[in-house]
């Protein structure tokens, strides 16, 4: 969906702005986002939220997929809440002004002193993910003098297609409690007997980059029996239910080009769900939330780099070798994800090769990725990958004592930063050296 505009000068802009003016200006590796997209993409889930459903529920942005006190700050002001899974995640949410009653802080480890940050500020919602949770979290609410409200992670069973490691349901699944065992309902009612937590509802999440709609659509058909089975044997009805998120985004020419409305019809096909099995099984309607991450901004950021040396091994392989790698674009590595790139400064001209773009790190699977499509690339060539605005600087690392890039925000062709560049002092900030060494 994101649209590769290419100016008079024959080179990619991004926002509005040169993709090569911001290299020069800003240096690379740079992540690069575009505001404007980001808005709309909030805007599509928060809209068909108050068109379908008459806006009874919220939209979370799931943070893990970028985080940083800018995003956040940009999130409250589309109207969006947010969900965090760790404290980390948390802190920069609070400190960038964010309201800590629209926030859902997830976790299947959460520790001691995250939920003590959770209940401190008043954190809307802490979804529990084990009982060893719940106890912790029911002891420090009572220290406190609070009660905290929660939802309880459930497992529906849904296998969704996507990869494995991001499948979230599966009756293996670390994640939640499954229905199907029956544990999902016995640590519901002990959830009813803590007396300095209120359970509200429950949560679900079947995995991420899914585009098909009937996986989510089945997905709320088996919370509501749960729901509906759940009533029946203790009385309690669920005020609140959050299924999660996982809407697919285009990598490649193998995935989907999602527009604008195709999710805002993802999203009405889950509302229709909801609805009519309220009416079904006779229940209320409850508060309902969704946690899109990947969707809103993935599509939104790309990464630039600089072409350095260039090797080839004639008949086998092409490498480009950019000024980045796996210590910043860590999902080739990880998952073997595949993406789209075009050269910025050259993109009207005709791609004439297959190449292998790899990173600067002393390992031999240090690859942003094989098979792209190129043409003939040059030393100083700005390569610019496409979709990489979520899990990348989230994932980011100092492997190799990298510099983690700076992250910009474009819109209308100016530019500023989200993350500043770290620095070699900001590396050896927390370094020390022991007495002995001295």
């Amino acid at each position: 969906m994101f649209k590769r505009e290419v100016n008079k000068k024959g080179r990619l802009e991004i926002g509005g702005a040169d993709a090569v003016e911001l290299a020069e200006q800003f240096g690379t590796p740079l992540y690069v986002y575009d505001e404007n997209y980001l808005r709309f993409m909030m805007r599509v889930y928060r809209d068909t939220l108050d068109r379908e459903y008459d806006g009874n529920g919220l939209v979370l942005y799931a943070s893990k997929a970028f985080s940083c006190m800018g995003i956040y700050a940009l999130a409250n002001s589309e109207g969006l809440g947010a969900d965090v899974v760790s404290g980390g995640e948390l802190y920069t949410a609070l400190k960038a002004g964010f309201p800590a009653e629209k926030i859902m802080m997830h976790g299947n480890n959460k520790l001691k002193e995250e939920l003590a940050l959770a209940v401190e500020h008043n954190v809307g919602w802490v979804v529990v993910d084990s009982l060893w949770e719940a106890d912790m979290l029911d002891g420090l609410s009572e220290q406190a003098g609070k009660v905290q409200n929660i939802l309880l992670r459930i497992n529906p069973g849904v296998e969704a297609h996507t990869h494995s490691f991001v499948q979230t349901a599966t009756p293996d699944s670390k994640f939640g409690f499954s229905v199907a065992d029956g544990s999902a309902m016995e640590t519901a009612k002990k959830l009813l007997e803590k007396k300095h937590l209120c359970l509200k509802g429950f949560h679900c999440h079947i995995g991420s980059q899914i585009f098909e709609k009937h996986s989510f659509v089945l997905a709320a058909e088996k919370c509501f029996e749960f729901l509906s089975a759940f009533k029946k044997e203790t009385g309690f009805e669920a005020s609140v239910l959050n299924l999660g998120g996982g809407y697919g985004i285009h990598y490649t020419k193998d995935d989907p080009n999602m527009s604008f409305s195709d999710y805002a019809d993802y999203f009405t096909a889950l509302i229709d769900a909801v609805k009519y099995e309220c009416e079904k099984r006779s229940l209320k309607r409850p508060f309902l939330c969704i946690e899109p991450g990947r969707s809103i901004v993935g599509e939104a950021g790309i990464t630039l780099y600089t072409v350095g040396s260039i090797k080839e091994i004639k008949g086998i392989k092409k490498y480009l070798a950019v000024d980045g790698g796996m210590f910043e674009s860590p999902r080739y590595c990880l998952y073997g994800s595949k993406y789209e790139a075009m050269l910025a400064n050259r993109a009207n001209e005709e791609p004439t090769e297959y190449v292998s773009v790899a990173g600067k790190c002393c390992e031999s699977g240090d690859l942003i990725g094989e098979g792209f499509n190129l043409p003939k690339a040059k030393s100083g060539d700005i390569l610019a990958v496409f979709s990489t605005g979520a899990y990348h600087y989230s994932m980011a690392s100092n492997y190799n004592r990298n510099l983690v890039p700076p992250v910009i925000i474009v819109k209308d062709g100016k530019a500023d930063y989200l993350v500043k560049p770290q620095t070699y002092d900001d590396l050896i900030r927390n370094d020390a050296l022991p007495a002995s060494l001295k």
